[in-house]
């Protein structure tokens, strides 16, 4: 290797000529990009995706797109479908099969199989004369000018266009169907959207003995060891019936110091927060996070019908990774 050799002139080189690729890829979003979508979209069954090789890695990543979009998919590889994995198959799926050259032998042995079947067949081919490509249900062509391996053999940018194309159904099916960013939380519930859009207080809030709470006629220094004991920073005030009739926090504690109160001949009701802010346990957590924000609370108490359920505080909504 030359001592003086230009590394980043050569990385340049291949985005430039990757980025040709995908502009001339346009012009194959034709009438049968639309058909193969239209195809998917009325498809009862799965989207089943096969390559082999470098193929192949793109296709596991279009079918996890597909998936994770609202298009129910999955990668089957070709040779393994040869040997048993072709029953994952069913009348009524779409397979979208992906090859370059489309000679794959491996895919070619399958469709006498799937044509059996009756199973739609749609082909990616860089080669509109291919053996896949004529035997396709709907074809659609991915040719690139050249691959940005210098040698023409490691597959570049014709990997790249096929990605691209990928993206393009599944973005298309997706805008079609009215895939919501509640319908993408569904199938991402571990991911940092999941929890903002589907985790709720009463997913995380404290209950039972973990809870909070004294009556108004407890003394203030009851209080503090409800408030020490149940680790919140705060406790509710609540009547026989479990409504909640005021608030007790670290900061009113700090309040009642400065006043020089005897915490233990004063009951807390005579120094509670009266009407404190409550919030539905059925609240999204993001939306009690914004509501706290909002109020400058470390935390909220949780009723039903004005019944106190739960209490929770900044700590936990930082626990579940709402923060």
């Amino acid at each position: 290797m030359p001592s003086n050799f230009d590394f980043c002139e050569s990385g340049k080189n291949v985005l430039a000529i990757e980025i040709d690729a995908l502009t001339q890829l346009s012009r194959y979003i034709n009438d049968n990009f639309s058909q193969a979508c239209r195809l998917i979209l009325q498809c009862k069954g799965k989207v089943v995706v096969m390559g082999m090789g470098k193929s192949g890695h793109i296709g596991k990543k279009i079918a996890a797109t597909f998936a994770s979009t609202g298009t129910p998919s999955f990668f089957v590889h070709p040779g393994e479908a040869s040997h048993g994995d072709l029953g994952m198959v069913e009348k009524g799926d779409v397979v979208l099969a992906i090859s370059n050259s489309g000679e794959a032998s491996e895919i070619l042995a399958l469709i006498p199989v799937m044509k059996r079947l009756g199973i739609s067949l749609i082909t990616m081919t860089g080669k509109t004369s291919s053996t896949m490509a004529e035997v396709a249900d709907i074809h659609l062509q991915i040719t690139v000018p050249q691959e940005a391996c210098p040698l023409a053999l490691a597959p570049t940018s014709s990997t790249t266009a096929t990605l691209v194309m990928g993206d393009a159904i599944a973005i298309a099916l997706m805008q079609a169907k009215g895939f919501t960013a509640g319908d993408f939380a569904l199938s991402h519930p571990g991911g940092a959207l999941g929890r903002k859009l589907l985790l709720k207080l009463n997913d995380i809030m404290h209950t039972g003995s973990k809870l909070p709470m004294v009556g108004a006629d407890r003394l203030i220094k009851d209080a503090l060891l409800e408030v020490s004991e149940k680790g919140l920073g705060m406790t509710a005030i609540v009547d026989d019936n479990l409504q909640v009739i005021g608030i007790f926090t670290d900061g009113d504690l700090r309040r009642i110091l400065d006043n020089r109160i005897d915490i233990h001949t004063q009951t807390i009701g005579e120094v509670m927060t009266k009407n404190p802010i409550t919030v539905s346990p059925d609240m999204l957590a993001v939306d009690g996070l914004n509501l706290m924000e909002e109020k400058r609370k470390n935390g909220l108490l949780l009723c039903r019908d004005g019944r106190l359920v739960g209490a929770l505080n900044m700590h936990d909504l930082l626990k579940a990774g709402v923060m």
